[in-house]
């Protein structure tokens, strides 16, 4: 069973799906409430759940779907590359985490390994990946967290020295500073960082404010 708010992928998900052998999409839903509703009808062996749905998280309908059909094996599948995503989904029950960015072949590998008891997604994975995945902004300062803030906004260092109430030279040290700490050369890298961080979170922006 698909679970994708964005039918042109369940289609093509479904497509890939029935194109190998032994296998059949059994239903597709959109939201959690109509991915849970579906579930309880068709009984599926393994589910590939999105996780940004309009009325919920693709975490939300796994935990349901699991006091529901406590057998049926969850896939999480999004292009969300998020750590805490991948911790919520084991968390979940999740027994794979596969981006959308994925080729069809591998999508059909995964669902028949999980079908046959296999689960990708472990304790190890999550903290392998949280070790390679440090946070390069760990060691700035308060001042430095600002100024990276404020270029993610897309203030001049005018601006910057404006707001916080020092001066522009003040500023240009703490970005020479929060540039090597992060290991980025160029001021636009850090926007381009800063927007990247905001747009990444696979909760939905609702649930944020």
């Amino acid at each position: 069973m698909i679970v994708d708010d964005h039918e042109v992928v369940r289609r093509g998900i479904a497509e890939v799906v029935e194109r190998a052998d032994g296998m059949k999409v059994v239903a597709e839903a959109g939201s959690v409430a109509d991915g849970v509703r579906r579930a309880g009808l068709v009984h599926p062996q393994v589910l590939l759940v999105d996780l940004q749905l309009p009325d919920g998280t693709g975490i939300d309908l796994m935990n349901q779907i699991r006091t529901l059909l406590p057998d049926a094996r969850a896939i999480v599948l999004t292009s969300f590359d998020d750590d805490d995503a991948l911790a919520a989904a084991l968390e979940a029950g999740a027994a794979a985490y596969l981006l959308k960015s994925v080729r069809g072949a591998e999508i059909t590998d995964v669902i028949r390994a999980v079908a046959a008891g296999r689960t990708l997604l472990d304790e190890r994975t999550v903290t392998r990946r949280r070790a390679g995945h440090e946070d390069p902004t760990e060691n700035l300062t308060p001042s430095e967290l600002k100024v990276l803030d404020l270029i993610g906004d897309g203030m001049s260092n005018r601006e910057i020295a404006e707001k916080l109430g020092v001066a522009e030279k003040t500023v240009k040290n703490h970005i020479t500073s929060l540039l090597s700490k992060m290991g980025l050369q160029r001021r636009t890298q850090v926007a381009a960082w800063v927007a990247a961080r905001r747009h990444s979170s696979w909760r939905a922006d609702n649930s944020q404010h």
